[in-house]
């Protein structure tokens, strides 16, 4: 099987849906490491694994939840990744705290953080560099993905799995996975809504190779899956010859 596929769906809500679907069928029935995206695209996915039918079909118990990116922001704030996720599933969940691996955005020293956060990785999934079961992502409209912005310090990262990254273009500081912990997933899933992402999704797939420009061309799974379920708004810009070579 291509190591990298696409689905195209008809709209958000079926993108959702589809998502919920491939989440449950490799959480079903095994302990499960998966690592949760932020921005809006992922809430209706979150809301939907929180009800019926998809709640009932994985054994929370054994999902342990990570982060690809956080804001340097507290756990209660607006903009917070972890803020969003656990108010549309988390604390919908019969879970343990310890299930629970929030980035610590809120910290002064965000370097200390990243380390802190790699090692929690490292004993958790174990492996080096270790593997997610799951990694989800989404795409900006500027080609970035979890906090992994155009022309930033961290696209460059070859070794540690967890950096804080200064982003001028926003003035603020996240914290973020790298390529090198993301490329070593199982498997990787884009979520991609809205025709505002028409040219960064074109560009991504179809564009020349320029990743400090459009960092989501970091996205090169080593041996595991990488699947970009698409909408049809934001499918709009690619080729016919590209959708037909990703089926």
């Amino acid at each position: 099987m291509n190591r990298v596929r696409l689905l195209e769906v008809a709209n958000p809500e079926e993108l959702s849906r589809r998502a919920a679907e491939e989440f449950v069928r490799r959480a079903r029935g095994r302990r499960f490491c998966v690592a949760l995206a932020g921005g809006s695209t992922p809430r209706r996915l979150y809301q939907l694994l929180a009800g019926a039918p998809y709640r009932a079909q994985v054994d929370w118990t054994q999902v342990e939840f990570f982060f690809g990116d956080e804001r340097a922001v507290p756990p209660d704030h607006a903009d917070s990744n972890f803020h969003m996720a656990n108010e549309t599933l988390l604390a919908q969940l019969d879970l343990r705290d310890p299930q629970i691996h929030r980035m610590r955005g809120e910290r002064d020293d965000l370097d200390a953080a990243a380390v802190e956060y790699a090692n929690e990785i490292g004993k958790v999934l174990g492996g080096t560099p270790p593997a997610f079961d799951l990694v989800l992502l989404g795409l900006g409209r500027d080609g970035h993905t979890a906090s992994l912005f155009p022309g930033t310090a961290a696209l460059s990262e070859g070794r540690r799995w967890v950096v804080p990254n200064l982003v001028p273009q926003l003035d603020t500081r996240r914290l973020t996975l790298t390529a090198p912990i993301l490329n070593h997933a199982s498997y990787l899933l884009f979520l991609v809504a809205g025709a505002e992402k028409r040219e960064a999704l074109a560009a991504v797939l179809e564009g020349p190779r320029d990743p400090l420009r459009f960092p989501s061309q970091l996205v090169r799974p080593e041996r595991g899956e990488l699947l970009w379920v698409v909408d049809r708004a934001a499918a709009a810009g690619l080729s016919e010859a590209m959708k037909e070579t990703l089926r």
